[in-house]
């Protein structure tokens, strides 16, 4: 059996590689932190104020999901698209930050105030609509075959007017 003295020395030993392993991680954390922002000011030509005060361990990932999404051109949809979800999705949530956030930026990519206007109504009908669907606890299989048939009886009637 293993004297206390003996235990106490693995125990400290087992703490001083936690604790170097955790420093080690804690540098490679900044290194990471520092090359997103420096990204960031080389991107936006500032590093916003939202973006420092989110957690530096978890910086990296933040810019890299907001950069690789939100602001890449090369994407399914674009950027006035992308900027419309954002507008009415925060005017649901609702976030006054976002609300300004999409609105400005879907404007700076082209957006119209009536499609803002849009965005928006469109948001507040979809809300309206699920709020009954789920309220009157609309039996989901019917309301899916409903939709399919509508959709079917559409598409028909656009071949016979085509």
């Amino acid at each position: 059996m293993r004297s206390t003295s003996q235990k106490l020395v693995r125990l400290f030993g087992a703490i001083a590689v936690i604790g170097f392993v955790g420093l080690t991680s804690a540098q490679a954390e900044d290194a990471t932190a520092t090359a997103a922002y420096a990204d960031m000011k080389a991107t936006l030509g500032i590093v916003p104020g939202f973006f420092k005060a989110f957690p530096e361990s978890g910086i990296a990932g933040a810019w890299a999901e907001f950069k690789s999404v939100q602001l890449n051109p090369n994407t399914a949809l674009n950027a006035k698209t992308k900027e419309l979800i954002g507008l009415a999705v925060a005017s649901q949530i609702p976030c006054a930050y976002c609300i300004y956030f999409h609105t400005a930026v879907a404007k700076a990519n082209g957006a119209s105030d009536e499609e803002v206007r849009e965005a928006v109504a469109m948001s507040a009908m979809t809300r309206h609509w699920s709020t009954v669907l789920n309220g009157m606890q609309v039996d989901l299989a019917t309301f899916k075959g409903e939709t399919d048939t509508v959709l079917k009886l559409a598409a028909e009637k656009a071949k016979t007017t085509n």
